[in-house]
């Protein structure tokens, strides 16, 4: 048997009948979740370091068999090797090593740039979570339409921003504190007025303020709920269209096993 075939059919995500690649999905699930635990913390603690060395080199040997097999999932023969550390997962992968790198030497201390780097593993969760694909392909699917409201959101922030940020004093009279002193302020009060969280930390007050504040309350209801239906219904298709394939894929097999048992 082909030992590298072997070793891409483990590390890809687990099929189903395939417990050492379930096992080595759940292994590197766990190693991404344990390296997501520090940065829950303000203070570092020594077990931290234990942690974040453990699951490097977790990483590592999965970048590494990754590259060796990558000939399997790109076809592209010897070029495979040459293109891998450029694609998307692969450079995923690698920024998510890189924080980890002064732990394994003190000469890799110029590659601990930020905490902001280990947050990229969690997008290393994709490859192992399918419901998180199917949401990626709906998305992929409907971009036409999320892209027209994306632009109709921008428009109309952009809008009543400018709006509030002429109608409305940029020192409050009754206080004596600035309102919306910069026109950044009207857009950070458009965008949360928008998605109808409203903080309250900027607010209009004169009535032509507050006027345009209810209708960007109320537009904003309609516009978000634009998206959160059509994302709704694609993907409620999605996973139907996967459970026939599914469905229709253990038929096949039920009916192979039966043609070699009467063969």
């Amino acid at each position: 048997m082909d030992v590298r075939k072997r070793i891409y059919e483990i590390v890809e995500q687990g099929r189903s009948g395939d417990k050492v690649s379930i096992l080595y999905d759940i292994l590197m699930l766990v190693a991404i979740t344990a390296s997501i635990v520090p940065l829950t913390f303000v203070d570092e603690k020594p077990v931290f370091r234990t942690i974040e060395l453990v699951t490097v080199s977790f990483f590592i040997l999965d970048y590494v068999l990754r590259w060796i097999t990558a000939d399997y999932r790109q076809g592209k023969k010897g070029w495979s090797f040459v293109l891998y550390p450029f694609t998307g997962w692969a450079i995923i992968d690698l920024l998510s090593i890189l924080p980890g790198l002064s732990l394994l030497a003190p000469g890799f201390k110029i590659f601990r740039v930020t905490r902001l780097l280990k947050i990229l593993r969690l997008f290393k969760f994709i490859r192992y979570s399918n419901k998180i694909q199917v949401l990626g392909r709906v998305i992929h699917k409907e971009r036409e339409v999320l892209l027209s409201v994306l632009v109709i959101s921008i428009f109309y922030v952009f809008l009543t921003a400018l709006i509030m940020f002429n109608a409305e004093p940029h020192i409050n009279p009754a206080t004596g504190t600035a309102t919306f002193d910069s026109f950044f302020d009207a857009l950070y009060w458009a965008t949360v007025t928008l998605t109808t969280v409203g903080y309250g930390d900027l607010t209009p007050v004169t009535d032509l303020g507050r006027f345009v504040s209810m209708l960007s309350s109320l537009i904003g209801v309609a516009i978000i709920a634009l998206p959160s239906g059509v994302i709704t219904a694609s993907y409620l298709e999605e996973l139907r269209t996967e459970k026939q394939a599914k469905a229709e894929q253990e038929n096949q097999k039920e009916s192979d096993s039966k043609s070699n048992l009467l063969n």
